[in-house]
């Protein structure tokens, strides 16, 4: 792993700059590069906002790892709060919530209560509810109550996370459950043991697990698939090979956060694809905000110009749109089509490897927030 990636999580999970961090101004200004705000109503905002340009959206509020089981009742209030409220507003919005802000560090029972509350408050509104993943710690006991909610609903979803070696099993044994599931690479620090330290190898990782869960369209009860990642290569070929196997571009929806990529976000709509943007809010901000940072830490150099007087970015190249890929065969295709996947994984390793160290300064450019 990165010493930059390393020093961004270690700063994440101190406590001293959890509490005093968020109140210095250049910190909070830097952070609204990734939120709207610390409100619902902010994040109501933003979500009209990019319903015009006729983009979804996830909620999330920002916490994690609450004391106190009456924080994590309020938690779970506040999202009901939410749910009724996105409801009357029409708007296409999900929520994406974790297992230790709604209790599970305290009574892993009445998290899953206040879950179960919120996914069935879900169904009954026509929408759906995803559950973040933690900590390697958390992971078993986070598909436990997943699973222990499918037997119920189907309208709940859960993240999975490409740098843990244990993903593929995971994957594996979910996909035929039904639900949801959204992969993305994974943001915490965590043991070579356990996950790939190498971008290179958490890239290629994903490639391989969106095949198979692209080989899963089709199948009785295959879950909603999506895909959280900002790589433009990578959406890109997840795009071309599900247009080559046949897979409608509805079947499948790319996941992204607010204030990353609008210019691709829009891209992606317009071409058909189903797109969603995760709104994140609440005081709580901090470590989320620095694992944003180390996910890709040239996003620092983004950060640092939020501090600076704005000014008129120069538009760069555009590239090539995903539309003008082959299409044949069948979902089944792309599961079973390993030398094809292979071959994607091994340039996107070949790429990371070249572009290490470096920033392409038209990239740079062309970054939208």
């Amino acid at each position: 792993m990165p010493l930059s990636r390393r020093l961004l999580l270690a700063l994440s999970e101190t406590p001293w700059l959890r509490a005093h961090a968020p109140r210095w101004w250049f910190v909070k200004r830097a952070a609204t590069r990734f939120m709207p705000g610390d409100t619902l109503d902010e994040a109501l905002s933003a979500a009209e906002a990019l319903h015009e340009q006729d983009l979804d959206v996830v909620f999330t509020e920002l916490g994690e790892n609450v004391t106190d089981i009456a924080q994590a009742d309020t938690v779970t209030a506040h999202y009901a709060d939410a749910l009724a409220r996105i409801s009357h507003s029409g708007l296409n919005c999900e929520l994406s919530v974790k297992l230790t802000q709604l209790g599970l560090d305290i009574d892993a029972d009445r998290s899953f209560l206040n879950l179960r509350s919120l996914v069935e408050l879900a169904s009954r509104r026509n929408t759906r509810v995803w559950i973040d993943m933690e900590q390697h710690g958390y992971v078993d006991r986070t598909l436990t109550i997943y699973r222990r909610l499918l037997s119920e609903f189907q309208n709940v979803g859960v993240c999975l996370q490409a740098y843990l070696y244990r993903t593929k099993d995971d994957l594996s044994s979910l996909l035929p459950l039904g639900g949801g599931i959204r992969l993305v690479k994974g943001a915490y620090r965590e043991p070579a043991t356990l996950a790939f330290p190498k971008k290179r190898d958490v890239d290629a990782n994903f490639l391989q697990l969106a095949g198979l869960m692209l080989g899963a369209v089709g199948s009785p009860l295959a879950p909603l698939l999506v895909f959280g990642t900002h790589d433009r290569r990578m959406l890109d070929t997840i795009a071309r090979e599900a247009d080559r196997a046949g897979i409608p571009r509805e079947a499948f929806e790319f996941h992204l956060l607010f204030g990353i990529q609008r210019a691709e976000q829009i891209r992606l709509r317009r071409e058909g694809y189903r797109v969603r943007v995760l709104i994140s809010y609440g005081e709580q901000w901090f470590a989320w905000y620095m694992r944003r940072l180390a996910e890709r830490p040239a996003n620092v150099l983004f950060a640092a110009r939020a501090l600076m007087p704005s000014r008129r970015r120069r538009g760069g190249a555009s590239r090539p749109t995903t539309s003008g890929g082959r299409i044949g065969g069948t979902g089944k295709a792309v599961g079973s089509s390993t030398q094809t996947w292979a071959s994607h994984t091994n340039e996107v390793s070949s790429g990371a490897s070249a572009r290490s160290g470096r920033m392409d300064s038209a990239r740079f450019r062309n970054e939208q927030f």
